[in-house]
């Protein structure tokens, strides 16, 4: 199949929003540590927080990804791949750390053929359509 892979990189257009309660407490501890001057904004803490503990965690990420076979980074699926994957009789089960993306015209009767099931850690992009379809099969 002629999809490829993508490492991705931290750019605002590839990011997904989030939301988090925290308690006041926690919430004047970020804000006191902005106003000192030690990040700069609430924003920057949080996620120098996250990538600390994902660099805690990246042996255990690493072993996860290689023994659950997850592909990591984007991943672009077109209507071209899954022909291909239709006329071979065969079908995906997708499993992607990071963005996969089924492009705008594959159709959700195209989609059903070809796609087992899906697992993403991260986003999925697809048409409403293809996500109605193959909602049984995204976990």
């Amino acid at each position: 199949m002629g999809a490829e892979i993508h490492r991705l990189r931290d750019k605002v257009c590839e990011s997904e929003k989030i939301t988090i309660n925290l308690g006041y407490v926690d919430l004047g501890h970020i804000d006191l540590l902005v106003r000192e001057g030690f990040y700069s904004n609430r924003t920057d803490l949080i996620r120098t927080a996250i990538r600390n503990q994902l660099t805690h965690h990246a042996e255990a990420v690493k072993q996860t990804i290689v023994r659950q076979t997850l592909e990591i980074g984007l991943r672009h699926y077109s209507r071209e791949d899954l022909e291909g994957v239709k006329a071979a009789g065969e079908m995906l089960s997708i499993k992607v750390v990071g963005l996969a993306i089924v492009a705008d015209d594959v159709s959700p009767e195209l989609a059903c053929a070809t796609i087992e099931a899906i697992t993403v850690l991260g986003a999925l992009q697809a048409s409403k359509a293809v996500k109605t379809a193959l909602a049984d099969r995204i976990r």
